[in-house]
């Protein structure tokens, strides 16, 4: 919105609103298929995670891009009372083109951090669990 110098108004708002559902589509398309991968074979957590990125890559880029692209038009303000959707649209093409590098870079190292942080409190309350188990009662 800085670059094009469009104010913050209800328009604007409703397009952060529907960015958020695309966005949130994407991540889940790509942390779907992760899970996927690794439930069907013998693959490690960070292979798995590249190589959904790579296989979801170009659903990704299209959905994205053919998003950004029919909104253009409006983003420019073509037409009768397409100024009054204009920042809509330019708040959707910004925060797309942002959001198919968060969804492509930064979702799969959240994923891979989470993941293994959670791995490493399983393993240490079974140990802790076991060790509770092991230790005879004192009275």
């Amino acid at each position: 919105m800085l670059l094009t110098g469009t104010t913050i108004n209800m328009q604007s708002l409703m397009g952060a609103l529907i960015l958020l559902g695309i966005v949130a589509n994407n991540a889940i398309v790509l942390v779907d298929y992760i899970n996927l991968i690794l439930r069907e074979g013998n693959r490690d957590l960070h292979n798995s995670v590249i190589e959904a990125a790579r296989l979801r890559l170009r659903p990704i880029l299209i959905t994205s891009l053919t998003t950004i692209l029919a909104i253009v038009p409006l983003a420019m303000g073509i037409g009768t009372g397409a100024e009054l959707q204009a920042s809509l649209a330019r708040v959707v093409i910004g925060g797309l083109t942002a959001s198919i590098l968060i969804t492509l870079f930064l979702i799969p190292i959240v994923y891979l951090g989470a993941t293994r942080s959670t791995m490493r409190l399983r393993a240490w309350s079974r140990a802790f669990l076991e060790q509770l188990r092991r230790k005879p009662a004192t009275e």
